[in-house]
């Protein structure tokens, strides 16, 4: 199986969350909530620069007793991001999720970012496929496959 993550990005709503280094974190969480994300990308003038996620909050934010109304992404995002393109393969993008103990990454091409995927959207492919793997195993041993 040597899907691409491309596969997973047609299916998904394509819409990118970001804010600006210099957005508080106070506003960072209203977008989150509003667009019900998880996470955000943190951009300035076009380019990556962070990722700014709900476990953020509350290690960075919570747990260090900043000021969500004071403290702005550049001070608590998540920076120095692993990221894939396009044509990296789910199960490549799976070994990242695990090595790297996280739940999004940014889809880039280039210097662009053109999408964002999390474990959550690769779970629901893997299920998908499974679902459909044995539906096939069951209509051939119940004789309704055609060859």
């Amino acid at each position: 199986m040597k899907t691409s993550i491309s596969v997973l990005l047609d299916r998904k709503e394509s819409s990118i969350q970001s804010v600006t280094a210099a957005t508080t974190v106070a506003d960072a969480v209203k977008v989150m909530n509003e667009q019900k994300v998880s996470s955000v990308l943190v951009m300035d003038d076009g380019k990556l620069r962070g990722i700014f996620t709900e476990r953020d909050v509350l290690r960075r934010v919570v747990g260090d007793k900043l000021d969500p109304i004071k403290a702005t992404m550049s001070d608590v995002m998540t920076s120095g991001l692993t990221t894939v393109t396009t044509q990296t393969t789910i199960e490549e993008a799976l070994e990242i999720f695990t090595q790297k103990v996280c739940r999004h990454l940014p889809v880039v091409e280039g210097d662009k970012v053109v999408g964002m995927i999390s474990v959550g959207d690769l779970s629901r492919w893997l299920a998908e496929v499974h679902r459909a793997e044995a539906e096939q195993l069951k209509d051939y041993i119940s004789g309704g496959f055609s060859a």
